[in-house]
């Protein structure tokens, strides 16, 4: 990293400690940055509500106007104001010049954590330390006498900070656990990263360099929990991007000479056509975690602006041998779906969007279902993970072998047990139907936004509702949220029952109510939150609900029937989670339909 220059102007003030947002409006009055009428304004607008934002950010937000141009004020503009202010030098933190693996040797990640630091440069004789409150210095003579340097220290952006915090203290912890499995394959890797930046040569799918790259980011990825991996070329740099808990994380920037040569290794191993970037492509990889397990990956690249993007999504094997309780499931629908699932004949049908995790939770039933007694035979678009215990096929659409003509073919090999990936038209319901009628057990999906939806949605594609009420077992509804991390989690002392027990009225929230907030630590990298857990709503076909079929097809009638045969719609299921501090109000509002 290039040296940061020293500072040039002297403090303004001899405040010392925290800096409060007031305090800022009237040294930025002073200093005749904002006039005194914006002063006024800003004390009134951030007076309305209280606040656990760092000032920078809050009074970002509010946009004042500078008083030489009326232009507004960012958090960059504002943070280099305050840096000045200090007498200290502003940094905006460029990740690719800092050395991650000596600035994680200068203080722990709980340590930076906690003073809000962090260490972004580290010389023989110096630490230069990044921090959004310049007037707090009671943690600068620890961190000289363990590391045995002076201390210098530069202003940041608070969001910088909390960023790269969780990102540089996340790859050194992957650098320090390749390295002590495979010697100093994880420094060298990372190094090479650093170093092929810098050099202008043209670099190659099957250099050395290359290849170490590309299986540290593996590893990074899978310590990190990512289920999908994002190499994004942009005008001047590329992105690597990971998945986590439904999220995307930006984790680190490269030149695009790098990302090139990266996405080309993947795409030799991936058995994809190199030289082809003017169209997508999808292809495979396996390869095996630190653990050692086998792990799967599906690779899809696709042509942008500035070059060739590629996502890796990540197939975890232990995905598929979850139990009711790991999914999610509560003990009133865990019982109620097992019983479902034992029956020898018909359809049940999981529903929800794209990402609710329908995918696990029939590859989790599915793998406690195949035993060597029964054949269970899929056809899948594409084959999302493979599992020896099943008979798997994937449709080829330009063989004309769709979702109907896959099934078609099925029933003449003798299965016990289908599962076809999506009913998407009536020629495939119908096919699903008749396997159901014939004395097969069938599993799909539909896209609906509830389990009553997934009727009214077959009734749409044109299936006569005796044929509904005469194959369809249930119906299950999910949503992903993601579960507070453990680590950091504080209790919510603000929250109440009554808020909660709004959002799900005329249900009741009975028992204990534990609520958590996030806060937001390494581990979790500085989300809140780690992990996703399902929320589910269970229809069970009933006689009652036959009826209702036949004679008041609508959905306002068939969603109160599933409520009185035992359904719990989405919404309550989540607030029963949030009773118990395992997600938050915000969380569920924002992944489940209200209720009616």
């Amino acid at each position: 990293m290039s040296a940061i220059p020293k500072p040039q102007s002297p403090a303004k003030t001899l405040h010392v400690g925290p800096v409060d947002w007031r305090r800022m409006v009237e040294w930025l009055q002073a200093d005749g940055i904002i006039s005194g009428e914006e002063a006024h304004r800003t004390i009134a607008r951030c007076s309305q509500a209280e606040s656990v934002q760092h000032p920078l950010v809050r009074l970002a937000s509010v946009a004042m106007q500078r008083a030489s141009d009326g232009k507004p004020l960012d958090i960059e503009t504002l943070t280099q104001w305050l840096a000045q202010r200090a007498g200290l030098d502003y940094l905006r933190i460029d990740p690719l010049k800092v050395e991650v693996g000596k600035v994680s040797d200068t203080m722990s990640a709980a340590y930076a954590e906690r003073h809000r630091v962090l260490p972004v440069q580290v010389t023989p004789t110096e630490v230069v330390v990044a921090t959004s409150e310049p007037f707090i210095t009671d943690w600068v003579a620890e961190v000289e006498r363990q590391s045995r340097r002076s201390v210098r220290r530069v202003v940041a952006s608070p969001g910088e900070i909390h960023r790269f915090t969780a990102e540089f203290y996340a790859l050194a912890k992957s650098v320090r656990a390749a390295l002590k499995a495979g010697g100093n394959a994880g420094a060298a890797s990372f190094e090479q990263l650093v170093e092929l930046g810098k050099s202008n040569k043209q670099l190659d799918a099957n250099d050395q360099g290359v290849v170490q790259v590309v299986d540290w980011l593996w590893q990074y990825a899978f310590d990190q929990r990512a289920s999908d991996i994002h190499l994004e070329p942009r005008r001047e740099q590329g992105v690597i991007r990971f998945r986590i808990d439904g999220v995307l994380h930006p984790v680190y920037q490269m030149p695009m000479g790098v990302m090139n040569a990266m996405i080309a290794r993947i795409k030799l191993l991936g058995r994809m056509d190199v030289v082809e970037k003017r169209r997508p492509q999808d292809g495979r990889i396996k390869t095996r975690n630190p653990r050692g397990d086998e792990i799967e990956m599906r690779l899809s690249t696709l042509p942008t602006a500035f070059g060739e993007k590629m996502v890796m999504r990540i197939f975890d094997p232990d995905t598929a041998v979850k139990d009711l309780d790991a999914l999610g499931f509560s003990p009133h629908d865990a019982e109620r779906w097992e019983a479902l699932v034992k029956r020898p004949y018909g359809i049940i049908l999981v529903t929800g969007p794209t990402g609710s995790g329908k995918t696990t939770t029939l590859y989790s039933t599915l793998k406690r279902v195949a035993t060597e007694e029964v054949n269970v035979s899929t056809i899948e678009d594409p084959i999302e993970m493979i599992e020896p215990s099943f008979n798997q096929t994937q449709v080829q659409p330009q063989l004309d072998f769709n979702f109907a003509e896959g099934l078609r073919a099925l029933m003449r090999q003798d299965p016990d047990i289908i599962m076809v990936g999506e009913i998407r038209d009536l020629q495939t319901a119908d096919m699903a139907i008749q396997a159901a009628l014939t004395g097969h057990l069938v599993f799909s999906t539909l896209h609906t936004n509830d389990a009553p939806s997934a009727i009214t949605r077959l009734m749409e594609l044109g299936v006569p509702s005796y044929l509904i009420n005469a194959t369809v077992l249930g119906v299950l509804a999910q949503r992903l949220v993601r579960t507070l991390c453990k680590q950091c989690r504080q209790k919510d002392e603000a929250s109440s029952r009554d808020a909660l027990a709004a959002v799900v009225k005329p249900w009741k929230i009975n028992g204990s109510y534990r609520p958590y907030k996030p806060v937001g630590c390494v581990d979790c990298r500085m989300t809140g939150f780690m992990g996703r857990m399902g929320l589910y709503e269970l229809l069970t076909v009933s006689e009652a609900f036959k009826e209702k079929v036949n004679q008041e097809p609508n959905i306002d009638a068939l969603r109160r029937q599933a409520v009185t045969d035992g359904m719990r719609p989405l919404r309550l299921a989540g607030a029963l989670r949030v009773a118990e501090g395992l997600t938050t109000l915000e969380e569920i509002l924002t992944a489940t339909p209200p209720l009616d």
